[in-house]
């Protein structure tokens, strides 16, 4: 899987949002300042050639649907952030965050909960 510029992944949050669509109905879920239409329909393009996204021609626009389900990005995303700048080890970002005080004491003890106590 290639990795996604900031412009690739917010298109790709619009289309996780919506599950499928025309390049307008993803242009709708995107922050202001939206691109212009003809920009996204370029990602949208790129996506599509990474093998992020199909489409189906209707007429004279394409539908299109995501081949890479969100959760599985994340996971791929993160492990490689995690691996790039905390040399592999969730504990030293656990820790960066925590010196930082970007997470409280709190949001720790409910982590420790979801490690002890996993969904089953």
């Amino acid at each position: 899987m290639e990795n996604l510029s900031q412009q690739e992944e917010e298109a790709m949050q619009a289309v996780w949002k919506l599950g499928e669509g025309y390049i307008k109905d993803f242009l709708d879920h995107i922050n202001d300042p939206q691109p212009p239409y003809t920009t996204l329909a370029s990602t949208i393009k790129n996506l599509e050639r990474k093998g992020f996204l199909s489409s189906k021609k209707t007429g004279n626009t394409y539908f299109y649907k995501p081949l890479i389900k969100e959760e599985d990005y994340k996971k791929r995303f993160m492990n490689g952030f995690v691996s790039d700048y905390f040399k592999n080890s969730y504990k030293e970002m656990v820790a960066f965050f925590a010196k930082d005080k970007k997470i409280s004491a709190e949001e720790l003890k409910e982590i420790i909960n979801l490690i002890e106590n996993p969904k089953k």
